[in-house]
């Protein structure tokens, strides 16, 4: 099979975590007899330092000309990067939220996983992550406050500003039914979360996913407030399976889950349409301060890589064996520097991309 990937290499410790997952997917494709023809693309600061905008219609059409798209992490230094001294609507970060509305990337996937050799970087007490977890959340990704209507206005002379959230109930079904389609694949269990005490955006998320239920008479749907999910994932991460919720609830509670596994060096994601197309990233920031240095952790890129021959190619087999090579590598005691504990290895950047290569089977 030839697979025809965009590449976003982005900001940051991007290019340098982008290269190894290609080494990886390149390796990977040898060994099972595929092709990866590659297309780059700019996006964020990287498309702002040649274009002065961080997407251009050029980048939109050439990622829609893929299969999919895999991305490096997007943006720069708030405090002294010149990109954050534009107007909002052409920072790194406005070209992100643009591509994922271009392409209709509706549903964000983020596994959080904790790995056995790595339980000791677990913030969590031994009791609570005994045994390793594994959850996904599922967040929607192209509606809500994000991307409601905003101003700032001054009323009767005190500066105000307005931010709208708001979800209609076909954004909310399309992605529901994608979390239980997921769910079925799974350990068959839904966690909806929504903050349906106080919004009435969150009372229609709740009553259109109870009526997505009704088709999965397989799958078990519990309700949480978001508040409650947020004190579950450190007092029990273990209760979950598949968490769905809208966009700034994903948004915040993915980190959190990614801290929970001891790095967010390790959390990937994928965020795809109502095809097979996705954008498969790491879900962690472009790390200015250590870009350049050779010590990110390019796991979670690897894993996103992984994530994209799965979903996006039906590729389970070759996605199966990146994951085991990651665990293998893990097993042997390799560690990048922000997974390090007492008596591993350390390795930069290039070297745990080596690694993971050479053990692919």
């Amino acid at each position: 099979m030839n697979l025809n990937i965009g590449v976003i290499k982005g900001d940051g410790i991007g290019p340098e975590i982008v290269t190894e997952a290609m080494k990886v997917l390149d390796r990977t494709a040898k060994i099972y007899g595929h092709t990866c023809d590659y297309t780059q693309l700019l996006l964020g600061g990287a498309s702002i330092d040649v274009h002065g905008v961080p997407l251009t219609d050029e980048t939109i059409a050439g990622a829609k000309k893929c299969d999919a798209v895999l991305m490096g992490s997007i943006g720069g230094d708030a405090k002294t990067s010149p990109w954050y001294q534009l107007e909002p609507s052409k920072r790194p970060e406005a070209g992100l939220l643009a591509i994922r509305k271009a392409l209709n990337l509706f549903a964000n996937l983020r596994p959080a996983i904790l790995y056995d050799e790595l339980k000791g970087a677990c913030p969590l007490k031994e009791e609570i992550t005994e045994g390793g977890f594994d959850l996904m959340i599922m967040r929607e990704l192209t509606g809500g406050l994000y991307f409601g209507e905003r101003k700032t206005v001054t009323e009767d002379g005190v500066l105000t500003a307005y931010d709208s959230l708001t979800y209609n109930e076909n954004e909310i079904r399309r992605i529901a039914k994608r979390a239980f389609d997921i769910a079925m694949k799974r350990g068959k269990k839904v966690t909806s979360v929504d903050k349906a005490n106080v919004l009435d955006s969150s009372r229609l998320w709740r009553k259109v996913v109870e009526e997505v239920a009704i088709d999965y008479p397989e799958v078990s749907l519990t309700h949480m407030l978001v508040d409650n999910c947020a004190m579950q994932l450190v007092k029990n991460p273990k209760q979950f399976d598949v968490v769905l919720t809208e966009n700034m609830f994903g948004d915040i509670l993915s980190d959190e889950a990614s801290m929970v596994t001891g790095s967010i060096g390790m959390l990937a994601s994928a965020s795809l349409n109502e095809t097979k197309f996705g954008l498969y990233e790491p879900s962690g920031g472009s790390a200015p301060d250590i870009a350049g240095k050779g010590i990110a952790n390019p796991i979670a890129t690897i894993l996103s890589a992984a994530m994209m021959l799965r979903f996006s190619f039906d590729l389970d087999k070759e996605a199966d064996a990146i994951e085991s090579a990651v665990a293998k590598v893990l097993k042997e005691g390799y560690r990048t520097i922000d997974i390090m504990s007492e008596g591993k290895t350390q390795v930069g950047t290039a070297e745990m991309g080596d690694l993971i290569a050479s053990h692919l089977a």
